[in-house]
């Protein structure tokens, strides 16, 4: 077990601070985030292209390198090795907050795992903002980031979280929406409700709210622009009616088999078996192991 006292240890070795950035509107950076990445040694970016003009309309001079997925095996190692030199780095990501489908998720767990001390320093983050405006449910919410490319396993994607309860948050670009929006069209209710958010904190921010056929139908008419945060109702009474009857004639063999040929590995299919059966997972997998 790890337990870190962020602020109570001093071992000699740096820290990492985690910093969130604004995603579109500068008044959105915390006064807090402007003082750490001002006495942080280092500022590791995403894209310091990026990152440079944030720290020059602050006016932070800090020393700035590059972190991305391109790079990460050589850069990762050199800044943990910084850190335990005693140097502070700021991890950054293009917007919001880092460690979120990017690449910083790989070198905080380096950095814990070399017992370097970890520090959110909390910012704007795109799909927690969708989901407050949305008018969803905020009660239980699950964040899937981005969905497959490939058609196939999108469907397959898709077909694995039809029977999920809580809303739903995916990220998406104007460039796929549309293929997304459709294979959900063919996979779920049509009638669930949405909101599509394009351009957050931005001056063409929109928030587009009905059903999925309805933002379908309007990204017909409006070609999609800016990048998306989709939010999605879970699972609807009709659906639910469909889910209640589909798998009763299955073995509990045949309900896993039947989730593990539509890609989903062993250990998510009992998963997903055990939660349609309403049984505890543990008492599923048992059961099949002593087949």
């Amino acid at each position: 077990m790890d337990i870190q006292k962020s602020y109570q240890q001093d071992n000699g070795v740096g820290k990492l601070y985690l910093v969130g950035t604004p995603i579109g509107n500068l008044e959105d950076m915390t006064f807090r985030a402007v003082r750490i990445l001002k006495e942080v040694q280092w500022i590791a970016a995403e894209d310091t292209r990026q990152t440079r003009k944030l720290l020059t309309h602050f006016d932070i001079a800090t020393r700035l390198v590059s972190y991305h997925e391109h790079n990460k095996h050589a850069s990762g190692p050199e800044l943990i090795r910084l850190l335990q030199t005693g140097e502070d780095i700021a991890l950054v990501s293009d917007a919001g907050l880092p460690a979120i489908c990017d690449p910083g998720a790989d070198l905080v767990r380096q950095a814990i795992d070399a017992g370097i001390a970890v520090i959110p320093i909390p910012g704007a983050n795109a799909a927690l903002s969708a989901l407050i405006v949305s008018g969803l449910s905020t009660e239980r919410f699950t964040f899937l980031g981005f969905l497959p490319r490939d058609r196939k396993p999108l469907q397959q994607e898709l077909e694995s979280l039809k029977q999920r309860n809580e809303t739903m948050l995916f990220y998406e670009s104007p460039h796929r929406i549309m293929k997304t929006l459709e294979a959900m069209l063919e996979v779920w209710d049509p009638e669930r409700q949405m909101c599509l958010m394009r351009e957050l904190t931005k001056k063409y921010e929109e928030a587009a709210r009905g059903t999925i056929r309805e933002c379908y139908e309007l990204l017909q008419e409006h070609p999609p622009q800016g990048e998306y945060c989709i939010v999605v109702q879970g699972s609807t009474d009709s659906e639910n009616e469909v889910s209640d009857a589909w798998w009763e004639g299955f073995s509990p063999e045949e309900h896993v088999e039947h989730y593990t040929t539509q890609g989903l590995d062993r250990k998510e299919a009992i998963k997903r078996a055990a939660a349609d059966r309403q049984i505890p997972k543990r008492e599923l997998y048992n059961y099949l192991h002593q087949k």
